[in-house]
């Protein structure tokens, strides 16, 4: 008979990832799947309540970060206020971790966690896991910028943008042929050779997908100059596909999930290769 009862009845019959806003006349409905694995949070702008998957949203329009959608919750805004509804029974929520590995920006904060300060910690794991005796760390703009700091921080090696991010091109990643993918990595990194030049350099970066994008950095790198170059990965080996929302490469393509961290070290030209634990991982975001 209402919005809101047609919305609970056709979320009770679906299965999979979704943080949804559902508008109408006299109501704004936000949704999460009952597993959470997406954010989405509340905000309040003056009179007004604002959602978003990410809190930088609200830097942007002024508004003030109140909490999260909780997973499996009905947030209903309509003329008498806000006010929650859980029509699913509650099960183990499973918050995508890639949220603060990767996607997220880092000023936003998502499940309640500041992604900058995570990074920072998945950073300095990493360096206690994985040292290497180096001149300078240097991230992989920009989803490793923080981690970087991180390992700086913890391993006493400084700091610096040994790589120059150009922002007008897109995620590489995701491109559909590989001579789009590598060409990509040359319009979006370029060396800093005056800062690389005769250097031991840990490279950061926040994932190995194919392989062939951290291949070409790491020949980048050397080709600027560098006397080693050390690769230190701020998350765990990618060996899974993802199926809730996320356009990833089928496992075959995903080089972790059939090659050991030593054969990827070798496919990459890296001198060595480190991967954040999950323990650690699980560690840094609590």
């Amino acid at each position: 008979d209402t919005l809101e009862e047609a919305v609970v009845l056709a979320l009770t019959q679906v299965e999979g990832a979704f943080s949804l806003l559902i508008l109408s006349g006299r109501h704004l409905i936000a949704a999460r799947d009952p597993r959470g694995f997406r954010p989405l949070a509340i905000g309040r702008m003056g009179e007004a309540w604002v959602f978003s998957s990410e809190t930088c949203a609200f830097d942007l329009v002024g508004a003030d970060y109140v909490r999260e959608v909780e997973p499996g919750e009905l947030v209903i805004v309509d003329a008498e206020g806000l006010r929650s509804r859980r029509p699913s029974p509650p099960v183990q929520p499973r918050p995508c971790v890639f949220e603060h590995v990767y996607f997220s920006r880092p000023d936003s904060l998502v499940y309640g966690r500041s992604v900058m300060a995570t990074r920072r910690e998945m950073g300095r794991r990493l360096a206690l896991r994985h040292p290497v005796a180096a001149d300078l760390v240097v991230p992989v703009p920009d989803s490793g910028v923080h981690a970087a700091l991180g390992y700086a921080e913890a391993s006493g090696i400084p700091f610096d943008f040994g790589l120059v991010r150009n922002h007008y091109v897109g995620r590489t990643f995701i491109e559909p042929r590989q001579s789009i993918r590598s060409f990509g990595v040359k319009v979006k990194l370029n060396p800093a050779r005056e800062l690389l030049r005769g250097r031991r350099v840990v490279l950061v970066d926040d994932s190995i997908v194919r392989g062939t994008t951290s291949k070409k950095i790491v020949q980048m790198v050397r080709a600027a100059g560098a006397a080693e170059v050390h690769m230190r990965i701020s998350s765990p080996p990618t060996t899974h596909s993802c199926f809730y929302g996320i356009d990833t490469p089928t496992r075959d393509q995903l080089i972790a999930s059939h090659q050991a961290v030593a054969d990827i070290g070798r496919f990459i030209e890296a001198d060595s290769l480190g991967y954040l634990e999950v323990a650690d991982l699980e560690a840094a975001v609590d």
